[in-house]
């Protein structure tokens, strides 16, 4: 099934990817960026209704100057600390900072978002072939789409959906830079269940991958 969902990913169609049961326990969509429509932040917004976030590499995210949001906001009184995240208490957050691309108006738009992420992808690309653009010329922050530093060391140190969707896009040899979206419930006002989730990829011809899957895949072909 992972490679079913690299393949998919590699053809620039949403996979559903579910991280662990002792984990978030959530399902999100994962697109590779630089595939990303207007019609695909709609179906995350509607369908999701989650965060619409844009994974990253670490060593892209280093070249562009994107840090890790908590490291940003250490002058603040509220910021993270080690072990505040409940479902993971050796790591921080993966968030780094939040960025409008300056051809956007308010960056919110489907429209925005989607140029937003596309833009986010040349930019991982240059950077991950050694020629990194310059990120100011491009983006501003504060903007609408959040940005997610993976660990440098993917899967061998963190296993959240940052982690688990840049290891798929290593592994299938594309640009490292994934946009994800929780996916909710409409009705419990919880996230969506893993049965529900399998049931919506069935329905929508989506392939639907778990993080265990992920997980042993990649240790057998690690690419970082």
């Amino acid at each position: 099934m992972v490679e079913k969902a690299i393949e998919e990913l590699k053809n620039g169609r949403f996979i559903l990817l579910y991280d662990f049961a002792d984990r978030e326990g959530e399902t999100d969509f994962a697109i590779r960026s630089d595939a990303v429509k207007p019609r695909d932040i709609l179906r995350m917004r509607k369908d999701g209704g989650g965060l619409i976030c844009t994974s990253i590499h670490a060593k892209a995210a280093e070249l562009m100057g994107l840090p890790f949001a908590s490291d940003v906001l250490q002058m603040t009184k509220i910021a993270e600390r080690e072990g505040d995240i409940p479902y993971d208490k050796e790591n921080h957050s993966s968030f780094s900072l939040w960025v409008n691309h300056c051809d956007t108006y308010t960056g919110i738009p489907d429209n925005d978002r989607a140029l937003t992420a596309n833009r986010l992808a040349e930019h991982v690309k240059q950077a991950m072939a050694g020629t990194p653009l310059e990120f100011r010329s491009e983006f501003r922050t504060p903007g609408h789409m959040a940005t997610l530093r993976a660990n440098d060391r993917l899967l061998d140190k963190r296993r959240g959906q940052t982690e688990l969707s840049i290891a798929l896009a290593q592994l299938g040899g594309f640009t490292p830079c994934v946009t994800i979206c929780e996916m909710l419930d409409d009705n419990t006002g919880k996230a969506l269940t893993k049965a529900d989730a399998e049931e919506y990829a069935r329905k929508n011809g989506f392939v639907f991958v778990g993080g265990k899957e992920v997980v042993e895949y990649w240790e057998a072909n690690k690419v970082y």
